[in-house]
């Protein structure tokens, strides 16, 4: 199979060969890893029990995925990625917005996934075979896994599909074994002396249902459209791409956040996930766990491997996207160590997800809303301006700015930080909200209301190619 040489450019109508099934195949098989069961593992050291966990997670989900699912509709007009798509909205050079943010996004879910899978591989193999489970293990087990992620991205979207598609059905059959497993230890009781993490239950509930919930659908949110723009609307309606991805994203992350609550309350992980599923594991499943530990990490990462590559081609048109990818996967496997050797798992990651869904959730909104007010109808040549080094076009804006679309994101990001809550930080507008993170309702209320006041009910979306305002000389 050929190196993908594709980068963020428009995909020709010739090479989107890609339908709904594929959009399925993709969010289910990339999600059943370890790096996306440790959020069930979340609600459960938060200190809530069986069905406390089961409802902040799907509440969180469901809703995550309604705001986050419409943007693949976007990707599958113009052709290109998600955050070169923005471009329309924050202009060519501000879509750099969006290539941070989904950077930021796939970095910090790439190293969450390589950290947890490799340390699950690590106990699974000391069990096995004796194996030394100390800091030189791990690194040898972490710079394996990253290197097995990057022959997938590198290879890039089609290698990508075929490895998610086989994922899809082992995957799922080695968490069906893995509930007969664990299903003898399980107890819908809460983990024993486990407090509210928040001090009482309810500003803990929804504190799950953000974290652990709500982040799902929004790591997503410039991943979409990497898969997309290989989907013909020539062939397939907005409304059945729109059903496929959100049933790829419900079911692709409920079963296996679901999987992580159940063996985090039957291994009594409270305070850690990766070895109390080790240990809690019959012998007979340890093969298994360690061929669901290894897969899934590469399947996952590799998809996020891949984003990255794209956001940082994007970020720097000069660069291929095979060697981007190389540079953010060294990036990754950096983060990798940092949080094994520097880092608690859970406030880590509660942090992160907290702190980027902040980050992330205005821009997603206000690229929503520039998308309907645009009716879906897009200049595919406008929005690679910038990838060819001119200026000019519909979407140039000022300088290849939209000062006020990014002014939104800003302000709206800003106000998300200060209402977030983590172990790691509190912002000083939670006195507002008594004490209840509601970051992303506030960033993405604040970013969408500034943008839909500050910009008119309206955005370009066709340009006469032969105008001379269109296209300017190169730079």
């Amino acid at each position: 199979m050929p190196i993908e040489q594709r980068g963020v450019d428009t995909v020709p109508e010739a090479e989107r060969t890609s339908g709904p099934r594929d959009l399925v195949s993709i969010l289910l098989g990339s999600n059943l890893c370890l790096g996306v069961i440790v959020f069930g593992w979340l609600p459960v050291s938060f200190g809530l029990g069986l069905w406390a966990s089961v409802t902040s997670v799907v509440a969180g989900t469901l809703l995550g995925v309604a705001v986050t699912a419409p943007l693949a509709l976007v990707s599958l007009r113009t052709a290109t990625n998600l955050s070169t798509s923005s471009g329309a909205f924050f202009g060519v050079r501000g879509r750099l917005v969006g290539s941070v943010v989904g950077l930021l996004l796939s970095l910090g879910y790439t190293a969450l996934t390589l950290w947890i899978g490799g340390d699950v591989m690590v106990g699974t193999l000391a069990r096995l075979t004796g194996l030394p489970t100390g800091d030189a293990t791990h690194a040898v087990v972490y710079a394996l896994l990253a290197a097995c992620t990057v022959v997938g991205a590198v290879y890039g979207y089609r290698l990508l599909l075929k490895l998610s598609k086989a994922l899809a059905f082992g995957m799922t059959a080695l968490l069906a074994l893995g509930v007969v497993a664990y299903a003898g230890d399980f107890t819908t009781a809460a983990v024993p002396d486990t407090p509210y993490l928040l001090g009482s239950f309810w500003p803990t509930w929804l504190l799950s249902a953000v974290a652990a919930g709500l982040s799902g659908p929004v790591a997503f949110i410039t991943l979409l459209g990497d898969y997309t723009r290989y989907v013909s609307p020539e062939r397939h309606s907005s409304r059945t791409v729109l059903r496929a991805t959100c049933l790829g994203l419900v079911v692709g992350l409920l079963i296996p956040q679901l999987f992580g609550t159940f063996t985090a309350l039957a291994a009594r992980g409270s305070l850690d996930y990766a070895g109390p599923l080790v240990a809690a594991s019959p012998v007979w499943y340890l093969v298994p766990l360690l061929i669901a530990a290894t897969a899934g990490s590469v399947g996952n990462a590799g998809l996020m491997l891949y984003s990255m590559g794209l956001d940082l081609d994007a970020i720097l048109p000069k660069a291929t996207r095979a060697r981007a990818t190389l540079v953010v996967a060294a990036v990754a496997t950096g983060f990798v160590f940092l949080g094994h050797f520097a880092s608690d798992a859970q406030t880590a990651m509660t942090s992160f997800v907290l702190l980027l869904t902040a980050i992330g959730t205005p821009w997603a909104v206000i690229t929503l809303i520039g998308h309907v007010r645009c009716g879906g109808a897009y200049d595919p040549e406008a929005l690679q301006v910038y990838n060819r080094r001119a200026r000019g076009g519909i979407y140039w804006f000022s300088a290849g700015w939209h000062p006020r679309a990014t002014a939104s994101w800003a302000i709206g990001a800003a106000a998300g930080l200060a209402s977030v809550s983590t172990p790691l930080y509190e912002g000083p507008l939670l006195a507002l909200t008594g004490g209840i993170d509601c970051s992303f309702v506030v960033s993405g209320i604040v970013g969408g209301a500034l943008y839909a006041v500050l910009t008119p009910n309206r955005a370009p979306a066709t340009v006469d190619a032969t105008a001379p305002e269109a296209l300017a000389a190169t730079e």
